[in-house]
């Protein structure tokens, strides 16, 4: 497993195809502070918790200057169909290929029921307008995300 990336560290200028099919790149967010989420699985119980707990706070977070991003492994037609159930306003990444999972270090083993597996670690990373990763929440709580965000 790549080390996650930590507090201080710059951003990797990776990219990933969103819910739209559209190339995403994080170099194009320079200028702005982003809010880059991690989460396992598109649809299920936690993610569509912390997804809709995001965007439903989307304007405060914005009016703090973040931008708001999502990433998972799922596929482009899973996190389209995601993202059009719930109506989120900010872009999903389907990063299939996991190339930014892995440069931000957030793909490793996990246990879940007595099972050992690999998958995504649920992280969050608050980003300066430089690139530079500000704070990294691990310890995500689904329901109230936007608020430990607004908190730091």
């Amino acid at each position: 497993m790549q080390k996650m990336l930590e507090k201080g560290d710059q951003i990797p200028d990776v990219a990933g195809i969103d819910q739209n099919g559209k190339e995403i790149r994080l170099e194009q967010f320079r200028g702005k502070k982003l809010v880059i989420f991690f989460y396992p699985k598109a649809s299920t119980p936690g993610c569509t918790k912390e997804a809709c707990n995001l965007n439903d706070y989307r304007q405060e977070l914005e009016r703090f200057g973040y931008q708001i991003i999502g990433v998972s492994a799922d596929s482009v037609k899973r996190q389209k169909n995601f993202s059009d159930k719930y109506e989120f306003q900010y872009p999903l990444i389907a990063d299939e290929n996991k190339e930014i999972i892995q440069a931000f270090g957030v793909w490793g083993p996990k246990k879940f029921m007595g099972k050992e597996y690999e998958g995504i670690h649920r992280t969050t990373f608050l980003v300066d307008e430089n690139g530079i990763i500000e704070e990294v929440i691990k310890n995500v709580k689904t329901k109230e995300h936007a608020q430990q965000i607004l908190n730091q």
